[in-house]
């Protein structure tokens, strides 16, 4: 259950003023079909986390436990240092042509947006540190739909009313606990 808390957690706060968070607003605003981009969201998540979930699992596997627990530490340092930048959504993701449609369109961008992304590395991260990696998916995966469907549904109001940079702080603060606990090998992960 920690995997799953931890996970969820981390990636509903990391999300927050992320690049697919406005590209997530920029959906709704050009398509006007919420459900439609919901569940494109949904699906595209599901299936790069489920990717990211099963590479993490196979890095624990392939390194020594000790060599891992220096990685992993490191990086969620490394993302604690990253949550503190602060995303804009690159042109090529928002301009996508509407010959997909709404559902189509999203899963395309959403997919490609997560790459290498934020949330894509914390997911390979936390399926290396928690040896469950559906419950690390499923972890992120609603972490990313916490963040995003009331993005898709209110956009505009919630941005004004959220500070994001005591959000990014907030989660950055949280990639640095796990770093450092990670790094002094504490509880019994490895």
């Amino acid at each position: 259950m920690e995997a799953f808390l931890v996970s969820l957690g981390v990636v509903a706060l990391g999300e927050m003023g992320d690049k697919t968070q406005l590209l997530a607003i920029i959906l709704a605003a050009t398509f006007r079909k919420p459900w439609q981009i919901v569940a494109g969201i949904f699906v595209a998540t599901i299936v790069n986390h489920a990717v990211a979930g099963a590479v993490g699992g196979w890095v624990a596997q392939a390194l020594g436990p000790d060599l891992l627990r220096w990685i992993i530490g490191i990086s969620f340092l490394a993302m604690a240092v990253w949550m503190l930048i602060p995303d804009k959504i690159d042109d090529d993701s928002a301009t996508t042509k509407r010959a997909y449609g709404a559902f189509g369109t999203t899963v395309v961008t959403f997919f490609l947006a997560e790459m290498g992304d934020k949330t894509q590395i914390a997911t390979v991260a936390l399926a290396a540190r928690y040896p469950d990696v559906v419950q690390v998916v499923l972890g992120t995966t609603l972490g990313m739909m916490l963040a995003n469907v009331p993005a898709v549904f209110l956009g505009d109001k919630i941005a004004q009313k959220v500070s994001m940079k005591l959000v990014h702080s907030v989660a950055a603060a949280i990639f640095a606990i796990l770093g450092v606990l990670t790094l002094l090998n504490v509880g019994n992960f490895f």
